[in-house]
């Protein structure tokens, strides 16, 4: 049986920093694409970012590009999301998910995953 398990969310003022981590049980993540998604109040889910583990690359959503990273320790079977310079739109519940293979074109669609978290709050203050 597969379970994500989402931690690390907290309370952070503007410009901070927060780590993210997923601890995945039931399967090896090391040949499976990874991915981080958000959603606020009244919005839809939306892609953050993507670990492509079968062709060793990262996709980022343009709005957290050059801010947020996402890693893996393949040993720990753990992924992770380091989100730096955070601002208070991006708050929201963060959670990881699994796509068996390579990650779909569009990474970004919640409907190519077959697996989530349970998710972790992150809320960010101005």
């Amino acid at each position: 049986r597969v379970q994500l398990a989402e931690s690390g969310g907290g309370s952070v003022q503007a410009g901070g920093s927060l780590r993210l981590s997923c601890t995945v049980s039931g399967v090896t993540i090391n040949r499976e694409c990874m991915g981080w998604f958000r959603q606020s109040p009244g919005k839809e889910r939306e892609g953050v970012a993507a670990l492509d583990n079968t062709r060793n690359s990262a996709r980022y959503a343009d709005s957290v590009q050059g801010r947020f990273t996402v890693s893996q320790d393949n040993d720990r079977n753990t992924l992770y999301l380091q989100m730096n310079n955070l601002k208070s739109n991006d708050t929201a519940i963060y959670y990881c998910a699994l796509s068996p293979g390579g990650c779909p074109g569009h990474w970004w669609q919640t409907s190519w995953y077959d697996y989530f978290g349970q998710g972790t709050q992150v809320t960010v203050s101005a």
